[in-house]
């Protein structure tokens, strides 16, 4: 299963693609991942993105193309495999088709998840991740057994600075400006599947795999 996992800011990407990749036995690809591993790190390229993350915008194609484009070529992308968080605009998706092309590949699915700009700024604000494994938590929505503890590797869980009402509703704005053309260029070729994300998380899971078949 080839699948690539859209939304916006907070739509619950991270939580979903947990589940799916699990159930598909497929890797997942977020470069939301790669991008934490590399500022932890301080790295050249993780340096860069922050620039970018800090300040609510979208990290630059040609960061992301590369990191993505290496990733796929891997023995465990064979397959199948998650992206999440990639591609956000339709060069990105161009870049993509090319390099799947290359590799022989053809994507089955683009999930879709929808939430209204309100909602992903009331769980913006909420939002607390794992410092060290990046498992993402809310204090309200989706709390850890422990305050301010990982349920999964015990770290400790902080607020992001861009968090806030004012970025958070220019990287919704951002993204939407940037992603709408994409939705269109997937629903062109018949990919698009488009789900509901304000309802229960486990109600969207299973909206997901029975949009995928079912099995």
């Amino acid at each position: 299963m080839r699948l690539i996992l859209l939304g916006p800011p907070g739509a619950g990407k991270g939580t979903q693609a947990s589940g799916i990749v699990k159930k598909y036995n497929i890797p997942h690809i977020s470069t939301g991942d790669i991008f934490r591993k590399n500022i932890k790190e301080g790295t050249e390229l993780g340096t860069k993105a922050k620039e970018f993350i800090d300040k609510g915008l979208l990290v630059p194609d040609e960061i992301v193309v590369a990191i993505v484009k290496d990733r796929l070529t891997e023995d465990d992308c064979k397959k199948g495999f998650l992206l999440d968080g990639f591609p956000r605009t339709v060069a990105q998706a161009d870049a993509l088709d090319i390099e799947l092309k290359k590799l022989s590949y053809n994507l089955d699915k683009v999930i879709n998840i929808e939430v209204s700009k309100d909602e992903l700024v009331k769980r913006a604000v909420g939002r607390r991740i794992c410092k060290e494994c990046g498992a993402t938590y809310h204090v309200l929505f989706n709390p850890p057994k422990k305050e301010g503890i990982c349920d999964i590797c015990g770290g400790e869980l902080y607020q992001r600075a861009d968090d806030n009402e004012q970025t958070v509703s220019k990287r919704i704005e951002e993204y939407q400006n940037k992603t709408q053309p994409l939705i269109n260029y997937y629903e062109k070729q018949d990919k698009i599947v488009n789900i509901d994300g304000k309802q229960d998380i486990d109600k969207v899971y299973s909206d997901i795999v029975n949009a995928l078949g079912g099995e």
